[in-house]
């Protein structure tokens, strides 16, 4: 046992890039970290001496000439015992419980972050198969790309124009579902500048795979001259843009100067009865805006959705 446990050590080293949910660059991340850990030691404290006495066992009353081992073919039971293999891991589950319910309400997606400073708010559309990220408050679009300020709150709205998928950025935090007819809400927040890996954690189709983005976390200054140079060398993503952008098939990076009114809201409601789209934990949704032409124009900031929540 000793031998296969620093073997797989040994052939783990060169994937130590690949555990990334491990290097948490937010307050969500490191806080889902801290769970992972705790589990984790909570869950050796029984695993481990199984697994020892396990191997214990079966060497030490294995079948040999001379064998020293005690024979009691009468023995049955034994209450030092049974205390001891019950009660640890009763011990082990309410305590496991306890610290689960304390970091799942902490770590409730839709619940603020606590911070001095404004939140921006980014609207997410999982499509097949590409990502779009619209900027409200900005006036900008983007497809498979996103930039955010560092030590700046996030407040991602989600939801999805076609299947089901699920949007994960490992460093940040923890995966949230994007689903047709409802408006997800995740708070999140990157406390160092960088370029970080996101994707969709959901296997929804033939380029699922490709369903991946990069996220830059930059100082303030950089992202206002990012969104300033966006709204002024890119184009307008029209309705007609987004029916073509929308039809199945991976894409490319994109960037868009401004995108028509009430989009997000538009997508959020198309399958609903009546234009009322169902929002988890909110009340209902304003009837779908007109977007039938282009406005050329971003959705004013009353007019994003309410609240959304996950039990994920």
């Amino acid at each position: 046992m000793p031998l296969l446990f620093i073997l797989s050590i040994v052939l783990l080293t060169g994937c130590s890039e690949q555990f990334i949910v491990l290097d948490p660059k937010g307050p969500v991340g490191a806080a889902q970290k801290d769970l992972i850990w705790i589990s984790t030691l909570l869950c050796s404290v029984v695993i481990v001496p199984v697994l020892l006495l396990s191997g214990f066992i079966l060497w030490r009353y294995r079948e040999k000439a001379g064998s020293k081992a005690t024979y009691a073919p009468d023995w049955a039971h034994s209450t030092k015992l049974e205390v001891i293999w019950w009660g640890i891991p009763i011990i082990i589950i309410i305590i496991l419980g306890l610290v689960t319910a304390k970091y799942t309400y902490a770590l409730e997606p839709s619940k603020p972050l606590v911070s001095d400073k404004k939140p921006i708010t980014v609207q997410v559309t999982s499509l097949d198969w590409k990502w779009l990220f619209q900027y409200p408050e900005q006036g900008i679009a983007t497809v498979n790309y996103l930039q955010i300020p560092q030590g700046v709150p996030v407040k991602f709205e989600l939801t999805s124009a076609t299947a089901m998928n699920s949007f994960w950025i490992p460093q940040l935090g923890g995966q949230i579902y994007t689903m047709s007819g409802m408006a997800m809400t995740l708070f999140l927040q990157a406390d160092e500048p960088g370029q970080y890996f996101g994707s969709g954690a959901n296997f929804n189709g033939r380029d699922f795979a490709q369903m991946t983005f990069k996220v830059d976390a930059t100082s303030q200054d950089a992202f206002d001259a990012w969104v300033k140079k966006t709204k002024n060398a890119s184009p307008a993503l029209t309705m007609g843009g987004y029916t073509k952008l929308a039809e199945p098939g991976p894409a490319n990076v994109q960037y868009f100067s401004s995108f028509p009114t009430g989009l997000f809201e538009r997508i959020v409601t198309q399958y609903a009865v009546g234009g009322s789209a169902h929002h988890h934990g909110s009340s209902p949704q304003p009837k779908a805006v007109d977007t039938s032409t282009t406005q050329g124009k971003t959705a004013p900031a009353a007019a994003t959705t309410p609240n959304g929540h996950s039990g994920h």
